[in-house]
């Protein structure tokens, strides 16, 4: 079908998307838990959504549209003590993580939806081993042209959003030694990775993704499992590199950087973006995903090396201005934080080292999630 047309949208609007690992109380194993739990938070009014995805051992939440990191913050949070709630009630953890450390994807079961088959059809193994877990973050576009303008000019910003919720480090009991193995998952499909150069909205329409789905090879947006991609049905952009971080504030935080980020963008503060800076695009993203806030960047046009943690310090500060008018200054905090005090994969390195198995380092993700204890909210639960 026909691209549909790229929809109005308020300009810097956010909203959140979170996988989630259902996790075993006994074991510490993913449980395939998703419908038990899906139908009890279904018996309630729930704040944003919450639906299946791919195997039974996740869910995904939503959170409707926000303007301000304060509110989508909250949000969250109510979200999670739902979750924290409804997985006591079914012996279940929930927990963030980019990937469970020793989870076995033939155990896996896909989720009886259509399009999960036919996902499992196509892709095979693929399909069980994509039991990992993302944030994503939609931001409000004006128009596809800067929707587009938006979506390049972040390249050379991606690896600040993989280093900064790098979660994944251990895979089937052995770490890894990066700080987020869950992308290397990803882009073993064959429709990952970045968009074409693009920056109007109607050759992007016409030029590309009508002759895509000439091909048979698409059908909508949603068969590309790019790092950023158009979403036209809600007038957004969509990051989609993140891991999801072990904590909601952390998920916000993001949002609220990547909201004061596209704002700074959009004022032109930075030189436009060309199709000659994604030569060195895998190699940054790899060293964030590699080594984190350690890793080393070239920038596309400079062509100088960075420290990832010292060019993240340096946005911040550009960002400053923004921040307040957006009331994400608390975001940046945040972010600030971070960058010195370590990122979720290092906090679950630490776990593992103290507790001494990946069971325990399973524990601690749990326990990290709530934060809080959680408001008993199983009142008239039926």
């Amino acid at each position: 079908m026909p691209l549909q047309p790229f929809s109005q949208s308020a300009a810097l609007s956010m909203g959140v998307e979170l996988e989630l690992q259902l996790v075993s109380a006994s074991d510490y194993d993913l449980s395939p838990a998703s419908p038990d739990m899906l139908d009890l938070l279904g018996r309630r009014p729930f704040p944003g959504n919450v639906t299946p995805e791919i195997t039974e051992s996740m869910i995904e939440i939503n959170s409707s549209v926000q303007t301000a990191h304060g509110p989508l913050l909250q949000q969250l949070q109510e979200i999670r003590d739902l979750l924290v709630v409804a997985g006591k009630r079914l012996n279940v953890g929930v927990c963030g993580g980019g990937t469970h450390p020793f989870q076995r994807w033939n155990e896996r079961r896909i989720y009886a939806k259509p399009r999960f088959k036919e996902v499992s059809a196509l892709y095979g193994y693929l399909a069980k081993q994509f039991t990992v877990f993302g944030q994503h973050v939609h931001i409000g576009c004006a128009s596809g042209d800067d929707a587009l303008f938006l979506l390049h000019s972040l390249n050379r910003f991606v690896p600040h959003f993989i280093a900064l919720s790098a979660s994944s480090p251990f895979i089937q009991g052995s770490d890894t030694l990066f700080n987020s193995a869950r992308l290397n998952s990803v882009f073993a499909f064959p429709l990952s990775g970045r968009a074409p150069f693009l920056l109007d909205w109607s050759s992007f329409e016409s030029d590309y993704f009508a002759h895509m789905e000439q091909t048979g090879v698409v059908k909508s947006m949603k068969d590309f499992y790019w790092d950023i991609r158009p979403k036209p049905e809600y007038g957004t952009i969509e990051l989609r590199v993140c891991d999801t971080p072990l904590t909601v504030e952390r998920a916000a935080a993001l949002a609220g950087y990547l909201q004061a980020l596209c704002a700074w963008l959009l004022d032109r503060n930075e030189p436009p973006p060309q199709e000659k800076d994604y030569l060195v695009y895998n190699y940054n993203r790899f060293q964030a995903c590699r080594f984190g806030l350690d890793g080393t960047l070239v920038h596309p046009q400079r062509h100088e090396s960075i420290v990832l943690r010292e060019d993240i310090l340096t946005t911040l500060r550009k960002l400053e201005p923004y921040a307040r008018t957006l009331g994400s200054s608390a975001a940046l905090d945040h972010i600030y934080q971070v960058t010195h005090t370590g990122g979720d994969a290092h906090y679950l390195r630490t776990q593992f080292d103290e507790r001494g198995s990946v069971e325990g380092m399973v524990a601690a993700a749990i326990e990290r999630f709530q934060q809080a204890p959680a408001t008993d909210l199983r009142a008239n639960p039926d």
